[in-house]
Formats: C-alpha cells, structure tokens, sequence
C-alpha cells in the first residue's frame, strides 16, 4: 500500500525559503523608495539596481517554495 505522508523535511525548507521571500519582498520596495525619493543623489543608480534585483529575487524565491511545498505534498522528486 502506497504511504501518503507530506515529507517534513522538504515542507519545511518550502516555508523557510517562503520567509526569505516574504522578507525580500519588503527590503526590495523599500529600496526602490529610497531611490526614488533622491533621484539627483549619487547612490541613485546603485540603489535603483540592488532593489530591482531583491524584488526580481523576491518573486523566483516565492514561486521555488509554493514548488518545494506541493512536491512536498505529493512526494514529487
């Protein structure tokens, strides 16, 4: 008979990677206002860049762990 159980160990790091996630979904905006509220300031262009990267990051982090979660779940390896 086939055993159904969700594999813990990979839920968790799905949840811990959906915390990164989460995390990098607020530093990325704020960034991105912090640049944009100075756009004669120097650090303008890195700014603008970093944040544009941690948002870009934010979004594969969310759909990595929705993925980790469901193969999880349905014991897809």
């Amino acid at each position: 008979m086939e055993d159904n159980k969700t594999d813990k160990i990979m839920l968790f790091q799905g949840v811990k990677t959906l915390i990164f996630a989460a995390l990098s979904l607020l530093m990325g905006p704020v960034l991105l206002s912090f640049a944009f509220s100075k756009p004669d300031d120097k650090l303008y262009i890195p700014l603008l860049i970093i944040g544009c990267l941690i948002c870009a990051f934010a979004i594969f982090l969310i759909f990595k762990g929705i993925r980790l979660i469901m193969n999880s779940m349905f014991k897809k390896k």
